[in-house]
């Protein structure tokens, strides 16, 4: 059986390492915001190309900590994306903002910037830019809307870790910028973990506040905050994966290379790159009108593959009532019925790609564009 995902095997190719810094953090005794987290918020604000690294419980908490330092609360609205994980609209929900969702480009499956001018109003105090499967979104376009409007920019890079757009890496576009370390990520960590990045001494200031009570130096609450704090284990584990990000990101590429040559003719329509953008191949997405089926036969013979995201957040019956659609999102609602996730992480094998690709090929699946 291939799987989807695998993250045991991301550990096994980093397991001595591994093993070493958990035994040493479990000797040192600090297990919550030590020098572990210390040291890893230095080294991933400098590989994103910020000044400041926040780390914190989750990719959701980093959305949530994120939109509250740039003063998201209720009554305003965010806006986001319906294509994405509910981890997104969750996040803005626990501000008590409105998630506000538009459409997403044809072909690339991020933020459409020609929707989201149309969706803002007096009350629109963020847009979430999601850079969905590795791919960056438009960031050039959407950072200069939110700019004219005076409205704060937050990036969403849950799934884009090293992913860059015009040789500057996502995180270092917007105001804000939210990562997630789920243990499927290019950059996972063995449990929960997020961080906020940022170049705003200011935002930085407020998020590390924000993760901890609200505490100032002497843990006295100055504001309202919580606990969403990245442990020393998690952050050990993270900063020998790190080293070897650009190594792994490198191989999924190899691997969406080898993918594209071994199915084009094949009916089905691949992952497109835009012009500047550095594809980190968080997930290998695929559409074909015969999905079900293709899922259903690559099953049956040894093949996971998953659909990232059966059901648009808009369409979720516990949504309805709770996000405002400004505007019909019909490519989100085109594309889902479409995409497939073929395997896809570092350690899969020229030869996992043969056997993915030649099962394909037996299937013959159709495509609709």
């Amino acid at each position: 059986m291939i799987p989807c995902i695998d993250p045991k095997a991301q550990y096994l190719a980093y397991e001595e390492d591994i093993d070493a810094v958990i035994a040493g953090v479990l000797k040192e005794g600090r297990y919550i915001l030590g020098e572990q987290v210390r040291l890893f918020e230095q080294e991933f604000a400098a590989f994103t190309g910020v000044a400041y690294c926040v780390g914190v419980g989750s990719g959701t908490e980093a959305i949530h900590v994120a939109l509250k330092a740039a003063g998201v609360g209720a009554g305003d609205e965010v806006i986001t994306v319906s294509h994405t994980a509910v981890a997104t609209v969750a996040g803005i929900e626990l501000t008590g903002a409105m998630p506000v969702l538009v459409d997403i480009e044809p072909g690339y499956y991020n933020m459409d910037p020609l929707k989201v001018e149309a969706a803002i109003t007096p009350r629109t105090k963020a847009i979430v830019v999601v850079h969905l499967y590795g791919h960056p979104a438009d960031v050039r376009a959407i950072s200069a809307i939110a700019r004219h409007h005076g409205i704060k920019l937050i990036e969403d890079c849950a799934q884009a870790h090293g992913a860059s757009l015009d040789g500057k890496k996502v995180g270092a576009w917007g105001d804000v910028a939210c990562f997630s370390f789920y243990p499927t990520k290019n950059l996972g960590a063995i449990g929960d973990g997020g961080a906020v990045v940022t170049n705003d001494p200011e935002l930085a200031r407020q998020c590390r506040q924000l993760r901890e009570y609200g505490w100032d130096s002497k843990r006295v609450s100055v504001m309202q905050g919580w606990n969403s704090r990245l442990d020393e284990l998690q952050a050990a584990i993270l900063r020998v994966k790190l080293r070897g990000l650009d190594k792994d990101n490198a191989s999924r590429r190899a691997l969406a290379q080898a993918y594209g040559r071994q199915l084009a003719g094949l009916g089905i329509m691949l992952p497109s790159v835009k012009a500047g953008a550095e594809h980190v191949y968080h997930l290998y997405v695929v559409r074909t009108s015969g999905r079900d089926q293709l899922k259903e036969y690559l099953e049956q013979k040894g093949v996971m593959s998953m659909v990232h995201y059966a059901v648009p957040v808009h369409l979720m019956q516990v949504y309805q009532g709770r996000v405002q659609v400004p505007s019909p999102l019909l490519e989100t609602e085109r594309v889902v019925k479409e995409i497939l996730s073929l395997p896809m992480y570092p350690q899969l094998s020229p030869e996992d790609i043969d056997k993915v690709t030649r099962i394909i090929s037996e299937a013959k699946p159709n495509v609709k564009g």
